[in-house]
């Protein structure tokens, strides 16, 4: 069987010291193993050294539990924010898929979650956020990639909550406090 490391920290070194030589100081005796262990968990503020073991055994399966965050290509993030303007709007189109499909999820980011919105709306919104004229093709190519849903008349429009790959989210990110210079916020 291995031995099961367990993370040991403490805020005040100089504090641990005391507790420990109060505590040592307190025993008439040398102190076992099991009553060391005790005496540093309770320096680190725990009850004893079973209670600093179920805590380290609860937060590694709590980080087991977690999903890894994906790794971020910030070379990619930074070729994708230059087609964007100072005021965080698309200046032109990309011509490959992937580099368009990224820029497209900014554009949902600015919609309203959970709210429906009319043709008009939804138009209004997106020729505000690009420069190069063509809010039809952004507005058909949300639908398509499933960012936006529609009903069958074509009439209302929503929102897909989803989760953004982490080069978009990193890419959104990093536009957020152009959108808010442009509309005269501090971030």
């Amino acid at each position: 069987m291995s031995r099961v490391s367990i993370p040991f920290s403490a805020g005040d070194l100089s504090a641990l010291a005391r507790s420990l030589r109060d505590q040592l100081v307190q025993c008439d005796h040398t102190p076992s193993h099991l009553e060391l262990l005790n005496m540093l968990a309770r320096c680190a503020g725990h009850r004893n050294y079973q209670s600093l073991r179920a805590q380290a055994a609860a937060e590694n399966r709590l980080h087991q539990a977690q999903p890894a965050p994906a790794p971020v290509d910030y070379v990619l993030v930074k070729r994708l924010a230059a087609y964007f303007d100072a005021r965080g709007r698309l200046k032109s189109w990309p011509a490959k898929e992937s580099l368009r499909e990224t820029c497209l999820w900014v554009f949902w980011s600015r919609l309203p979650a959970k709210q429906s919105l009319s043709e008009a709306q939804l138009s209004t919104q997106l020729r505000t956020d690009h420069l190069f004229g063509d809010h039809a093709l952004l507005r058909r190519e949300l639908c398509d990639h499933g960012l936006v849903s529609r009903t069958p008349d074509g009439r209302q429009y929503r929102r897909v909550e989803r989760q953004p790959p982490a080069e978009a989210a990193a890419l959104i990110h990093h536009l957020r406090p152009r959108l808010a210079a442009a509309e005269g916020r501090t971030q």
